[in-house]
């Protein structure tokens, strides 16, 4: 046997000379257990030893093989046990019900020994080869699973790393890049519970809005530092060069993306945001000057994600402001900074937008928490 185990064989009759008969052609071969009523057959067919196969006989009391099969085929633990009738009934008819209860081979008596054994070895070679192909199948669906979350695992960790990389060459903003993402998710979330713009928002598309949204500084990487960090207000030519870091983040995302063999929607979300969360719905934002819907959604839901935590937050050239002042503020810019119908979204949310900002809070204080400015 190599090892393998041995294949079982219930054979269920009312008359034991028949199961004696039957026996005899497998016993040196398979494991035989045997059944004089389809009860028995149910308990032996639940057992921890359960057959590979069942010889059933249709013509039995009280429960006849039709009714065997049925509760054999109704239970997730015995339905895949295959069955093979052995009968004296043979109407086409009888047949054909057979097969529709789920037997895998019909055979009528008297039986010819030989052909007997050739129905039941095929079939046990043909169960053994599904059962390594779906064991084969399994250990290939595991493997891709551990590979995608490997996979997936590297990028959220290179991209927060990227986004890192950007933000601490800005020393006050600290924990932005993590609320600005769950800014962005609830936000996202929210919309859809309202029934809107879920031909964008599927639940796989938020989640990459997730990863991609602490890229959307990445272009400061490539600010000089006494613009960036120049501790007042920039003048009209240093804002200029300033703005240049949403473009010099698109270039630096089209560039990774020109490298794929296919289009990367991760991506794809990244460079949106990258490039357009500075843009105003009424046209006068910045880089291309988009209004309306031309600026992409995943841009619309990080300006309100960004706007809210720039201006709870306290910076070199500002002070921090309570989460009311916030609020108020944005509503003020509804329909010239902000989408109207996002914006109003984000009144709806403020308060989870308030708790983030608090669990997220900057260890240094320079943002508020529990609506109190931080000295």
């Amino acid at each position: 046997m190599n090892g393998e185990r041995q294949n079982i064989i219930l054979i269920v009759d009312d008359a034991p000379e028949n199961i004696n008969i039957i026996g005899s052609v497998f016993k040196d071969i398979y494991k035989v257990k045997a059944a004089t009523s389809g009860e028995r057959a149910l308990k032996i067919a639940s057992s921890d030893e359960q057959p590979d196969l069942i010889l059933l006989d249709i013509m039995m009391p009280d429960m006849d093989g039709y009714e065997t099969i049925k509760r054999l085929k109704s239970n997730d633990k015995t339905r895949d046990i295959l069955v093979i009738f052995l009968t004296s009934n043979t109407e086409v008819e009888d047949e054909k019900t057979g097969f529709d209860l789920g037997a895998v081979d019909y055979i009528t008596k008297p039986i010819n020994p030989a052909v007997l054994f050739a129905r039941v070895d095929t079939h046990l070679s043909l169960k053994k080869a599904r059962d390594e192909l779906r064991r084969q199948n399994e250990f290939l669906e595991a493997e891709v699973e551990k590979r995608t979350r490997e996979i997936s695992t590297i990028q959220d960790v290179t991209i927060m790393a990227m986004g890192s990389l950007a933000e601490m060459r800005d020393n006050e903003t600290g924990n932005h890049i993590r609320r600005t993402q769950y800014y962005v998710r609830i936000l996202a979330e929210h919309l859809t519970s309202k029934g809107l713009f879920g031909d964008i928002l599927t639940p796989d598309n938020i989640n990459l809005l997730f990863k991609s949204a602490p890229l959307h500084d990445i272009g400061k990487i490539g600010i000089p530092d006494k613009i960036l960090l120049k501790p007042g207000k920039l003048t009209p030519e240093e804002f200029e060069i300033m703005k240049e870091h949403t473009t010099i983040g698109k270039d630096a995302l089209v560039a990774a993306e020109s490298l794929l063999d296919v289009e990367s929607s991760f991506l794809k979300f990244a460079r949106e945001i990258v490039y357009s969360h500075h843009e105003w719905w009424n046209g006068s934002g910045y880089p291309q000057g988009l209004s309306g819907e031309e600026i992409p959604l995943s841009a619309r839901l990080m300006a309100i994600a960004d706007v809210y935590d720039a201006t709870r937050c306290k910076r070199v050239y500002k002070p921090s402001k309570t989460h009311k002042t916030a609020v108020d503020e944005m509503i003020s810019e509804r329909g010239t900074h902000f989408d109207p119908v996002i914006l109003d979204a984000f009144l709806e949310i403020e308060r989870k937008f308030e708790e983030i900002a608090t669990r997220f809070a900057d260890e240094n204080g320079s943002c508020i928490e529990d609506g109190r400015e931080k000295r």
